[in-house]
């Protein structure tokens, strides 16, 4: 891909819905210093016990309440996050979706593996029926892992490319990659890109269970943004955000020292493909949560040469899996909407616990005006 530029873009997360929630809870902090939030109180969300009593969950949040009662049964918290967050993103980019647009918007959409309440649910109601395993088939289509891009596609009317990716940590970026590639080979004018991650017991404990978060606690979040070209028709939004300028990724077999070379190997070739100097390179927004942790930032400081500020969306916003790229970007985005933080050129990075990483170059706009240049 050679460049995409964001001409909108919204995200849910513990904050609240929206790029004004979210704005609200970054506002007056020092982003590379802050502390590890607890979250809030998520005890009442499920009749099961969780491994905590707080957790990084939208608490409040109601799927019908945004989106009305029609065709909303069905949801369940993945599908209902990612399709009100791809509503939101529309609206912050003024784009209306007809006859003529619909069938060059596609949808990309990075997961884990879906929604793993829905799954657990579904196989656990065919060893605990009477036989013959009269299990309901409604909650069938909720197993699927691409059940909540189909469903963005089907509420909005959208017959452009639909994508969902299974990549872990690494699922934000492999989705920025993908739809940047869709859009460069003429596929799509448009890609809303992003990911979720939702906030469920089985979530929650297998987190706690794998060690996966020794510092923050579990959370849920969806991050969805407006992806298009420089060249893009007036009708895919004329507002830029930010321009994410080049993505690589890369795998270093068993972790460890094999994965940070494969990290610092990805950090030279977005350097490269972006044009930029390593020591224009002010921000990095990295996938830790504790600050001892170097497993990212030590690599991408080698790389670039200098240590340039670090700031860990984790420790706001909780161990959000998938989502966790989509929400570091969104937080630069959020933090730089009043001119404060998003001009000049950040780094995103993630590492997966089986060695996968990868890097993207994102160029801010803190005047967020109408040259896409």
């Amino acid at each position: 891909m050679t460049g995409v530029v964001i001409t909108g873009w919204s995200a849910l997360s513990s904050a609240g819905v929206g790029v004004d929630a979210l704005a609200g809870r970054l506002a007056g902090r020092e982003l590379s210093a802050v502390p590890v939030s607890p979250g809030v109180g998520v005890g009442h969300l499920y009749e099961e016990p969780l491994p905590a009593p707080d957790g990084h969950a939208l608490a409040d949040f109601d799927v019908r309440a945004r989106l009305g009662r029609k065709g909303t049964g069905s949801y369940d918290r993945t599908t209902a996050l990612a399709v009100v967050c791809c509503q939101e993103a529309l609206r912050e980019a003024g784009m209306t979706v007809d006859d003529v647009t619909r069938k060059r918007i596609g949808v990309v959409l990075g997961t884990s593996l879906g929604s793993f309440k829905s799954t657990s649910d579904y196989s656990r109601e065919t060893l605990v029926q009477d036989k013959p395993y009269l299990v309901n088939p409604m909650l069938f289509p909720n197993t699927v892992m691409n059940c909540a891009a189909g469903q963005v596609a089907i509420r909005f009317g959208l017959r452009g490319v639909n994508v969902t990716i299974a990549g872990g940590a690494l699922a934000f970026l492999n989705a920025v990659r993908y739809a940047g590639n869709v859009i460069e080979r003429g596929y799509a004018d448009v890609m809303l890109t992003g990911a979720v991650e939702e906030y469920t017991p089985h979530r929650a404990w297998a987190s706690h269970l794998t060690g996966s978060t020794t510092t923050v606690a579990a959370g849920e979040a969806a991050g969805m943004f407006a992806l298009t070209s420089p060249q893009a028709p007036v009708w895919a939004g004329s507002r830029r955000s930010a321009r994410i300028l080049a993505v690589s990724t890369g795998y270093g077999p068993g972790g460890g020292e094999q994965a940070e070379r494969a990290l610092s190997g990805c950090v030279n070739r977005v350097l490269r493909r972006a044009g930029v100097d390593p020591d224009a390179i002010s921000t990095v927004l990295t996938c830790e949560g504790d600050e001892a942790d170097r497993r990212e930032y030590g690599p991408v400081a080698y790389a670039l040469g200098h240590r340039p500020r670090r700031i860990m969306a984790k420790r706001l916003f909780g161990e959000c899996d998938a989502a966790s790229g989509a929400v570091a970007l969104a937080v630069l985005l959020a933090a730089g909407k009043d001119g404060v933080a998003a001009e000049g050129l950040s780094m995103l990075t993630a590492r997966g616990a089986d060695g996968a990483v990868g890097a993207a170059i994102v160029k801010g706009y803190a005047d967020a005006g109408t040259d896409r240049g």
